[in-house]
């Protein structure tokens, strides 16, 4: 009906029903004889005693028959014999309440005192409905169209529209609200972890620069170009560009002596170093390359103390798993002064790891062949936790080893300029 109302094919008026029903109790009572009545005429004409009156009567009836018969002075109880003797005082009596019923079972309106009667005593229940009258609408027919929705390319090519009906445009409705608008998980801890560094005093160094060469990736942080990290089951080499050039010759020749035959306490690899291979252009497998690059700016604009601390994306040639990806994010920072010593690191640890809310941590001197001393941070709550404690993975509720304290070997700095130089890196798993 509703659906044939706002297709206007039909108009309906609501009309409301009212009646009294009788109750299972009163049906009884309108077959045979109100409760007062059976009693009545279970009285003989020389009285019975009250016992035998309310054994001869069902519980309800007599309870109720012989109530309502005292009030209307039908009966009444003589004491004189020493028991309850019960006794008629009217001759012949009128059952109404038994008429009442049946006018209700009928449909019949009763005045208001006799349907207030029969409610108190539970006799009749109230019982409503509607009904509706149904006339026809401006758009009566004997079928209903259901009203296109779309004007499609086949009703125009056909014609078809013209005996069609369209379903009007509520240009008012509300569009539903956009789903949108949420912060990726990891995109927060980058947020949090990126206002920790500037609580820190620290500056973001600009890592938008996925594609590295080799020279910046490896070879300027004198990583041999031997070294098995550098083969292709480890590092996305890029096919095109396959090469780039653009490193200062100057600096490139110092890599290139400190590569061969060393420089600054060290006696370098001791092989020889070929351009053709720092030239290959590769996804950056760590940020380090950014701080390296950060590292040759600030040597070529004159030393100043710096702080600075990149988040962003690198690439592994590696087995994916529930552990790992071949992109995953790094988070690395620098600190750059004279005088700096391993305390400083720690402690610039120590602060940063606070700040994330890991109070309890220890540090545990490692090896790590490029960098000297190397140490890993635990995380203990009276009792060791995991190795390398830095981040945790909560989905799967364990402590992963990626965190480490590093300060780079004398020929990475004295390459840049004659100051000291602390770093500290960690990976974070990341899509």
């Amino acid at each position: 009906m509703k659906s044939l109302e706002s297709a206007e094919m039909v108009v309906s008026q609501a009309m409301d029903h009212f009646r009294f029903l009788l109750t299972d109790e009163a049906e009884g009572y309108r077959t045979s004889a109100s409760p007062e009545v059976q009693v009545f005429n279970a009285i003989p004409q020389d009285g019975i005693d009250l016992k035998d009156l309310q054994e001869g009567l069902d519980k309800v009836v007599s309870a109720a028959g012989f109530k309502q018969a005292m009030q209307l002075k039908w009966i009444k109880c003589d004491k004189s014999t020493g028991s309850t003797t019960v006794l008629r005082l009217a001759e012949f009596v009128e059952d109404r309440v038994q008429a009442l019923l049946q006018s209700v079972a009928d449909g019949e309106d009763l005045p208001k005192a006799d349907i207030d009667l029969l409610k108190k005593r539970r006799l009749i229940r109230p019982q409503s409905w509607k009904t509706y009258k149904l006339v026809k609408g401006p758009k009566f027919a004997l079928e209903k169209r259901k009203p296109a929705t779309e004007l499609t390319h086949e009703m125009l090519k056909t014609g078809a529209w013209k005996d069609l009906e369209f379903k009007p445009y509520n240009f008012d409705a509300l569009g539903q609200l956009p789903l949108g608008g949420h912060l990726h998980p990891l995109m927060k801890v980058r947020t949090q972890f990126r206002k920790i560094f500037t609580q820190m005093g620290f500056e973001e160094m600009p890592s938008n620069q996925y594609v590295e060469s080799s020279f910046w990736n490896f070879d300027a942080l004198f990583q041999p170009q031997q070294h098995p990290a550098r083969d292709a089951h480890d590092t996305f080499f890029l096919t095109n560009p396959a090469t780039s050039s653009n490193f200062p010759p100057d600096y490139m020749e110092r890599v290139k002596t400190t590569h061969e035959s060393g420089g600054y306490g060290s006696r370098g690899y001791e092989y020889h170093w070929k351009l053709a291979e720092a030239e290959k252009n590769v996804l950056r497998t760590h940020t380090t390359a950014v701080s390296s690059r950060m590292l040759y700016k600030i040597g070529q604009e004159g030393f100043r103390p710096v702080k600075y601390f990149s988040i962003d994306r690198v690439y592994r040639n590696e087995a994916i798993d529930r552990t790992h990806l071949a992109e995953f994010h790094q988070i690395e920072g620098l600190v750059c002064d004279k005088g700096l010593s391993l305390g400083d690191l720690i402690g610039t640890l120590h602060q940063f790891f606070t700040r994330l809310g890991l109070k309890q941590i220890r540090f545990k001197p490692a090896y790590n062949p490029y960098t000297e001393p190397s140490m890993e941070i635990f995380r203990c709550d009276g009792s060791l936790l995991g190795v390398g404690a830095c981040c945790y993975l909560a989905t799967l509720n364990s402590w992963a080893n990626g965190s480490r304290l590093e300060i780079p070997a004398c020929s990475v700095l004295r390459c840049f300029g004659p100051w000291g130089c602390l770093r500290m890196s960690a990976s974070l798993p990341g899509a």
